[in-house]
């Protein structure tokens, strides 16, 4: 995950508290691992630069589902999602399944893309 635009906090006129959770999903939406980037603090347009890196086999690359989903850290616990994409078995749209198909051929070559949010 490399960084964000534009996220805005509607609720107060300051830009939002923000982080990124990524979560693997197998082909039965059972989650199979997850991480989470470090909050970037009063950025509208946050750059994270984390690389998180999931165990998948090979033949089960068709079958995963990863969910990237932003969320504003409010205050004390509180949070609210900002908004999501999903790639793999499961896309969220065409680009995304774009950008999953793009990395499988790719041979561990980073590929990155920008993508539009989905609302909560």
């Amino acid at each position: 995950m490399i960084k964000g635009s534009h996220f805005r906090n509607l609720a107060i006129n300051r830009p939002p508290d923000t982080y990124g959770k990524l979560c693997l999903r197998n082909s039965v939406g059972q989650e199979m691992s997850r991480c989470k980037t470090s909050i970037r603090r009063g950025q509208p347009n946050p750059v994270y630069k984390e690389t998180f890196i999931f165990q998948v086999a090979l033949f089960q690359l068709s079958d995963v589902t990863l969910l990237i989903s932003i969320y504003n850290r409010r205050s004390m616990k509180r949070k609210e999602m900002i908004g999501w994409i999903s790639m793999g078995q499961s896309s969220s749209g065409e680009e995304e399944q774009s950008h999953w198909q793009e990395m499988r051929e790719s041979q561990g070559t980073q590929v990155c893309r920008w993508h539009t949010l989905l609302e909560s």
